[in-house]
Parts: structure tokens; sequence; C-alpha cells
């Protein structure tokens, strides 16, 4: 049997609900890669083996006395210390907050032990999400950074640690730690995943997503947590989407792309670049380059205002409470944030749907666009987590998007390339995505 560390979340699902591997000696074999690797990688913020064995026992005699098995039943997921759970501590990456405990679980929490997961422990945020970086290593090369802020995620499922886990991206943060990682990076349409009971950063544009080791996985453990949730003011109730079912199936066609660089291509990277063109050489159906409209150049200047004006709100209780605890560039960006006009702020709020309605003529020829996930590999250092100007758009836009581990520097470091989809197409994106994977693993 392969090694249950290495198993996928739908593959460790299946050895579970057919009696062929018990749920602690699957936890058992997460529990020993993250000591085995843990004190160099780093991605772990809390873990209590005792508590993570207790809920794996306690998923095994569900199974033994015949209880309704979830889709995740016994699979081991992180979840990032942004996110609450009541049984651990979330210091939001924040000495602030050290020793924080919630009294319940966020709501995404909640559906993941529904499903049946187990909780395996916090992953590493960045300082209240935003840019300082935390203790987490790059898992293919220590030297280098994970990318941020869900550090932690990636590389916990980058190194094997977990077969899937939980982040958030308000800029890049889902995105760009799995590019640099090498794993899949899912962020749904905004208004999918509930918020509730997670830091509150940037309400207009934080946005829940995974992070997992195939589009399958991926596609698995979202499905789970996409539910109508009336504490987030940003969902909508609407049938939850077959994310699982789409990402197996077949397209009813080739599937079609356009390549699109954004007018920040100048901060890609040579080596991004040519792997990138590599990629489009080599699909059957060359994909069109695609030119986004000229609003589009202000759009990552839109993008800061609505960022920094909600930091400036929601973090300065925070400030004004811990001043010595907040590093110099966030409480720069605060400060920054505090000093916005009303009128800037709600001109760059009325600009984003007109951003979204000048892409959805294209969305009747393509399925997907493809656009770097990063301006390249993993940067060496690790005082910073990385640029996340290419993803800075289609988090504005609330558009789905999704990095696959497809592309490689010289160095061996991995490239990912970035699939983005119509705003609420979030299961046609994950169909496109698994046939995009599959064609380059033929290839």
């Amino acid at each position: 049997m392969t090694d249950l560390c290495q198993l996928t979340a739908i593959q460790a699902a299946a050895l579970v609900r057919e009696g062929r591997a018990g749920v602690r000696e699957l936890v058992e074999a997460c529990l020993e890669r993250i000591e085995k690797y843990e004190p160099e990688i780093r991605a772990w913020t809390f873990l209590d083996r005792d508590l993570a064995l207790a809920q794996a026992d306690a998923a095994q005699e569900q199974i033994s006395l015949g209880g309704a098995l979830g889709p995740l039943h016994g699979v081991p997921i992180g979840v990032k210390d942004i996110v609450d759970t009541a049984d651990m501590p979330t210091e939001y990456g924040s000495p602030v907050f050290a020793g924080h405990r919630p009294t319940d679980d966020a709501a995404l929490v909640a559906e993941l032990r529904q499903a049946g997961a187990i909780v395996l422990g916090k992953t590493v945020s960045t300082e209240l999400a935003v840019y300082t970086p935390g203790p987490t290593r790059n898992p293919h090369n220590l030297e280098h950074t994970p990318g941020g802020s869900s550090s932690g995620s990636a590389a916990a499922v980058a190194a094997f640690m977990v077969p899937g886990a939980i982040g958030s991206q308000t800029n890049g943060s889902v995105i760009r730690p799995a590019a640099y990682c090498g794993v899949v990076g899912y962020k749904p349409s905004r208004g999918l995943i509930s918020r509730h009971g997670v830091l509150r950063q940037s309400p207009s544009l934080d946005t829940m997503g995974v992070l997992a080791r195939t589009v399958e996985d991926a596609a698995l453990i979202a499905e789970q947590v996409m539910f109508y949730d009336a504490n987030d003011a940003a969902m909508r109730p609407r049938a939850r989407l077959n994310l699982l079912r789409q990402a197996q199936a077949e397209p009813p066609f080739l599937p079609r792309f356009a390549f699109v660089k954004t007018p920040m291509w100048d901060h890609a990277e040579p080596e991004a670049r040519e792997a990138l063109a590599e990629l489009l050489d080599a699909l059957e159906e060359p994909a069109r380059d695609y030119l986004l409209p000229e609003p589009f150049e202000r759009a990552v200047g839109w993008h800061k205002t609505i960022m920094e004006a909600e930091i400036g709100h929601n973090y300065g209780p925070i400030l004004k409470r811990a001043p010595d605890r907040i590093s110099p560039p966030l409480r720069e960006m605060i400060e920054r944030g505090q000093k916005i006009s009303a009128v800037d702020y709600q001109a760059a709020l009325e600009a984003v749907p007109k951003l979204v309605a000048l892409l959805e003529p294209e969305f009747e020829w393509v399925d997907a666009f493809i656009t770097p996930a990063t301006a390249g590999p993993a940067p060496k250092g690790l005082s910073s987590t990385g640029n996340p100007i290419f993803c800075t758009i289609w988090t504005l836009l609330g558009m789905p998007a999704i990095t696959l581990p497809l592309l490689q520097s010289d160095s061996g470091l991995p490239i990912g390339v970035q699939l983005v989809g119509q705003a609420g197409q979030d299961a046609q994106l994950m169909r496109t995505a698994r046939w995009l994977a599959d064609f380059c693993a033929e290839d």
C-alpha cells in the first residue's frame, strides 16, 4: 500500500470507507510525517497529537457503529490560523492574539467536521493574513519563501503532511503559496464559502480557498464547505455546487483558452514567460490572446484602495490596543487605510461590477483565461512572501481562479499556471482545470 500520508483526499476517504485503512493509522501516518519534517518546514502553529488521535478514534467508532459517513470521513485537513476552532487556539498569525481560544468553530470548520474530516491542526498564517512572513519555509528549497499568507497550508500539503488544507485570499494568499509550493490552489467565486468565524480583514475581497495536491481533491474539499450561511453578507441562497462530479467529467468539447498577460506582464520573470510559452505551444487548440480593456490599467489601484481602507477600519482597533506588537509595514498600511477618503473608496467599489461586465463577452468564446499565477518561482529568502500582482485583478473581481503545478524552473522550483473562470462558473473551471492537468501529464 502507498505510504498513507501520500494518499490524496479521495484515496484516503475511499480506503477508510472500504475498511482498508483505519482512521487512526491514517492520522498517525500524517503525524509521523509532520514529526519528521516540521522542525525544518515549520508549517504548523498548533498541533496536539492527543487531540488529533481522539478525533481519529471517534471517527473510527462511528464506522464501527454503522453511522453515516461523510465524504471526508477520516481525512486529515489543515486549517489556516485565522479560522476559528473551538478546540484549538486561533492566533491570527499575530502576537496580539497569543493564546486566543474561540468558543465556537467557524462555519466552514463545522462543515468540515460534519463531512467527517479530522481537523489535524492550525497552519501558519502571516501576520493578520497580510504580508509580514511567519516562520514557514518552502518544502522544495528551505531557503525560499513558501508564499503567503496561507504559508503553512501550502507547505503542509506540499510536504505530504496532510492531503488538503484551508486557506484564504484577499490579494494572492491562496494562489501564490500554492504556486510556489507546487500544489493546487483554488480560490472560489466570492460568496461561495462562508467567512463567518474567520478573521475579518477586507470583507469586499476576503475569500476562503482550498489547497490540495489534485484538482479533484480541491473540488471535493471545497464542495463540503459551500453552503449558504446568512451570517456572511456576501452569500446568497443557492444550490450547492457539484464540483467533484464536474471535475471528473469530460468536457463536451476541447476547452478553449484565452491567454491574458494583464497590465502587469512586465513583472513576469523570463523563466515564467518561457515556461508559459511552451505550455501554450503544446495546447491542441491554440489559446487566443486577449488584451484586457483599458480600465483594467487602474484595477490594481482600486484593489489597493479597497483593501487598505477596510484594513484601516478593521485593524485600527487592534493597532490601538497593541501598537508595539504590530509590525511596522502593517502599521503603515493600517494608517494609510485610515486616511483614504470615502469618495475614493466608493469609486473603487463601484468600478468592480463594471470591470466584470467588460469580461463577460469573452466568456462566450473561451472556457478560461490562462495567466501567470506568480511572477516566477518562489524567491530566495524568507523576509518576503513574494509578489501577488498576478492574482490581484481576479481577487478584486471575485472571479474563480485555480493554479496548477504544471511548470518548473531551471533550479527545480515549481511554477504555477493560473486559470481564471467566469464569475459563478466554478464547476466549469474545475472541469477545465482537470482536463489541462491531465493533458500536461500525458504530454
